[in-house]
């Protein structure tokens, strides 16, 4: 008897009928988890071009682990945010060493999008956001990314980031001062009023 596959299909179980061969649960999850890789990607390194390689090879680590998940260790999302995180890192640290480029100088990704005022206001917001993440410590912005962009928990945090829930509080409470500090300034610019 065949499975539907629907939104509402735990993620374990779309991993395990991969698994064993369900091409509806393959879309199922690239659908589900390969925007997040993506958008994680991007947060950690600023290039859309580096996040779409980091998230293609999250993912085909993903199916290379499906038929031997083991149910109940750990969450399927949680899973591939620690892959990602790591690979993410690997690229960084490539970069620094192959290209002696640092953090801080990884390009930005542009906006192609020509619009109206409101879009070019929501760009800018978003390009100011990268600006300021990509000059946080890199501990500061993974933690900031997990949890104010991408709404992790903080145990969940933790775990992918192998650390303890307070020091994702540490963490996250330094990255928000120091993107406030770095947006404050910026404030008209960007469209926000006081009032």
């Amino acid at each position: 008897m065949a499975l539907d596959v629907t939104d509402q299909t735990e993620d374990e179980v779309l991993l395990r009928l991969y698994a064993e061969g369900n091409a509806r649960a393959a879309y199922a999850l690239s659908d589900r988890f390969g925007p997040i890789a993506y958008r994680v990607a991007l947060r950690f390194l600023g290039d859309g071009a580096e996040a779409e390689d980091v998230a293609q090879d999250a993912m085909m680590r993903l199916w290379r682990a499906a038929p031997g998940w083991r149910s109940g260790e750990a969450k399927v999302s949680t899973w591939l945010y620690t892959v990602t995180r790591n690979l993410c890192t690997d690229r960084v640290r490539k970069l620094t060493r192959t290209k002696g480029v640092g953090l801080d100088q990884v390009a930005e990704p542009a906006d192609p999008t020509p619009g109206a005022e409101d879009q070019l206001t929501q760009a800018a917001r978003i390009d100011a956001l990268q600006e300021a993440l990509m000059q946080l410590p890199d501990r500061q912005r993974e933690a900031v990314v997990l949890r104010h962009l991408e709404g992790l928990t903080n145990p969940e945090i933790g775990q992918i980031m192998d650390i303890s829930t307070e020091a994702v509080e540490s963490l996250t409470a330094r990255g928000k001062r120091a993107l406030a500090t770095a947006m404050a300034g910026r404030r008209a610019e960007l469209g926000y009023s006081d009032g």
